[in-house]
């Protein structure tokens, strides 16, 4: 069983399971769309359309973790009322919510504060360099590069959650984000699908990210892959730039062969002593493609975060000063860990009971159950920066054309 069959798999983020494929109208004033179906040979998808939600199993040893400040109480609402309609109004799972500092008395359920030794600079960075390092990123407007509380927010995410007292008694968690919401219903419990399939690692989307937020983080992953002596198991190729392929000889009766030159004119050639070009972003011959599995809707067995492999990972990335000095963020980092170890509108103001009854109609291949989506909004998936077709490379290909 390969790395990428027992570790990943791809929760569907709404009625599609596979990027979207423009297709031309059938009959006039008919406009239809459908979907490509990614193989199955390493991703089986859980459920197709709608269950009875079967309650009588034991629920899986899981939480839904929300990191919130108190001024997101609001976001918090819309986005525990989402995933409570949509999924865990049938399931029970209980909340955690995490908070750098203390939660006023309007946060109910579980609650906890962030040791601050996980939250702040560690003692062995100056603070001076880290803040001026900040400072500079937010001169230079790169996205969230000024803020410091979203490095340590980042970094938080990165190697430390997990470690919350909070959490020690769970086995798997799913990320709540304040103001997000679900468009499916989640019939089925994706905890013990995932424990059934024996998978560990849960996204949505994969993405690129944004380059300049990250120049060297692939430096120090690709170090600790060599020095490690680590080889892939099938998921480090979707993070590189896929190799240029090489130039076939051609045969003599080719009208294009060239013969070559004899060695000794060859020697005379300036070129053939020069050094060749070496690419800057490029560690062992392999470049960083952006690509990342974005975290925010993440499901995830919290003994992989917990595994020596991981952590020691973690600690190489950590201790480079990347999630100071440049602004990386958990995503990458879970990512590059893991393959190597609203404006108001009418509609809107709708109660949500009258708003969700009228579900979309099925599309073709579609997987996900009783879907409204937000036509005003372009699918992630169908837009400049998706990496759905490096994940489709590693899972197996396309099923359908």
């Amino acid at each position: 069983m390969s790395f990428a069959q027992r570790l990943i798999k791809r929760l569907p983020s709404a009625a599609d399971l596979p990027t979207l494929d423009e297709v031309k109208p059938k009959g006039k004033g008919k406009n239809t769309s459908r979907f490509r179906k990614i193989s199955t040979d390493h991703d089986q998808v859980f459920v197709t359309g709608c269950l009875d939600p079967d309650t009588s199993q034991p629920r899986a040893n899981a939480a839904i973790v929300v990191l919130a400040r108190n001024k997101e109480l609001e976001g918090v609402i819309q986005s525990v009322k989402s995933l409570e309609r949509h999924f865990n109004r049938w399931y029970n799972y209980p909340y955690v919510f995490l908070n750098d500092g203390e939660f006023n008395s309007t946060f109910k359920e579980t609650f906890g504060q962030i040791d601050p030794a996980h939250w702040g600079f560690p003692d062995w960075i100056d603070p001076k360099v880290a803040k001026e390092g900040i400072a500079k990123q937010g001169d230079a407007a790169i996205m969230y590069g000024g803020m410091e509380s979203y490095h340590a927010m980042c970094r938080f995410y990165s190697g430390f959650f997990y470690k919350h007292e909070l959490l020690q008694k769970y086995e798997w968690y799913w990320r709540l984000e304040p103001e997000i919401k679900y468009f499916c219903d989640i019939t089925y419990d994706p905890f013990l699908k995932m424990i059934e399939a024996n998978k560990t690692y849960g996204f949505t989307i994969a993405v690129k990210e944004l380059k300049e937020t990250v120049p060297n983080i692939f430096r120090y992953a690709s170090a600790y892959k060599r020095i490690n002596n680590l080889t892939s198991q099938g998921l480090w190729e979707m993070f590189v730039e896929p190799q240029p392929d090489k130039p076939k000889d051609l045969p003599e009766d080719d009208p294009n062969f060239k013969r070559p030159l004899p060695e000794e004119i060859l020697r005379g050639d300036p070129s053939r002593v020069s050094l060749p070009d070496i690419d800057p972003e490029a560690m062992e011959g392999e470049k960083y493609n952006m690509c990342h599995f974005w975290s925010n809707f993440e499901i995830a067995r919290l003994s992989w975060f917990r595994s020596k492999e991981y952590e020691d990972f973690f600690q190489m990335m950590d201790r480079s000063g990347g999630f100071w000095m440049e602004r990386w963020g958990d995503a990458p980092i879970h990512s590059l860990g893991g393959c190597i170890a609203t404006t108001l509108d009418e509609k809107k103001r709708k109660e949500e009971d009258e708003y969700w009854v009228d579900w979309d109609p099925v599309k073709e291949n579609g997987v996900g159950c009783r879907c409204k989506c937000d036509t005003d909004i372009v699918d992630v998936e169908g837009k400049q920066g998706s990496c759905l077709a490096e994940w489709v490379d590693v899972a197996g290909g396309w099923a359908s054309p």
